[in-house]
């Protein structure tokens, strides 16, 4: 039985997760280049089951993007971005991924993107805590023509609240350059949210909110954060599918001002 105190919690919490998005928005402090624009999703707490192994494609296309970069770099403006990541459930609690990291670039062509092996491990939910609290771990490997950090390590704490039709996942993320021009900044901040609601068993509306606001100990004057805010829709067709699409729009001027993106994923039992 519930007790009343949680069932008090639960009711302040409903109300506000429609706020929850902004709220972060707006409490942050206002060049943070090294925004993830491959991989463009807010976790889920979830990890896979094991013997089951889930095969995903992040779709992203920028019909009107930055068109300056850093020396070298391929300006994000017309590309198309194709990712490939396998993830395999080990334990109940624990998954390994792994991803392949492709672009088609404007008169250039598909290029090889980079590498990146994520491990996730997510805390019981008999625990019972205000939230369901998962940890992922990510170390990347980029081709320097789309980042100069060419070895990230990524830290994502994954914060997720389900209160009746109501989902919230806060997904504040440290990202830290081991090899690149940046490789001597302290660890960045790169939270994303994620706020929808099921009107139908099938269909979920929602808003993600991402941004790269720079290093933890000194954030970027406002201008020069990266801030992008997009109007998601999740298709429910059945436990094992993954179908979200999201139209994005940057929010300052250094980040890419139309994003259009898709993610397809499917569960395999071996």
């Amino acid at each position: 039985m519930t007790s009343p105190l949680l069932a008090s919690a639960d009711r302040i919490l409903i109300r506000l997760i429609p706020f929850a998005a902004i709220a972060l928005f707006l409490c942050l402090p206002t060049h943070a280049p090294a925004q993830d624009l491959f991989e463009i999703q807010v976790y889920p707490y979830d990890t896979v089951e094991p013997h089951h192994t889930m095969v995903e494609f992040h779709m992203n296309y920028f019909p009107s993007g930055t068109k300056t970069t850093a020396e070298g770099g391929f300006p994000n403006n017309h590309q198309f971005h194709f990712t490939v990541e396998v993830t395999h459930g080990l334990t109940k609690h624990f998954e390994l991924a792994g991803y392949l990291v492709t672009a088609i670039v404007p008169d250039v062509g598909p290029k090889f993107a980079g590498a990146r092996f994520r491990p996730r491990f997510r805390l019981p939910e008999e625990w019972h805590l205000p939230f369901k609290v998962s940890i992922s771990t990510e170390l990347g490997f980029n081709k320097h023509q789309f980042d100069p950090n060419t070895i990230t390590l990524e830290i994502r704490p994954i914060l997720e609240k389900e209160i009746g039709k109501w989902y919230l996942s806060l997904n504040p993320d440290f990202s830290k350059s081991l090899r690149g021009p940046d490789s001597d900044r302290g660890f960045e901040f790169e939270p994303g949210v994620k706020v929808s609601y099921a009107v139908t068993k099938k269909i979920e509306p929602g808003i993600e909110y991402y941004a790269a606001t720079g290093p933890v100990t000194n954030f970027e004057a406002p201008h020069d954060q990266h801030h992008l805010i997009f109007p998601t829709l999740d298709v429910n067709t059945g436990p094992d599918w993954e179908l979200n699409f999201g139209v994005g729009r940057g929010l300052t001027g250094t980040s890419e001002r139309w994003v259009v993106k898709w993610i397809v994923g499917y569960r395999f039992k071996f």
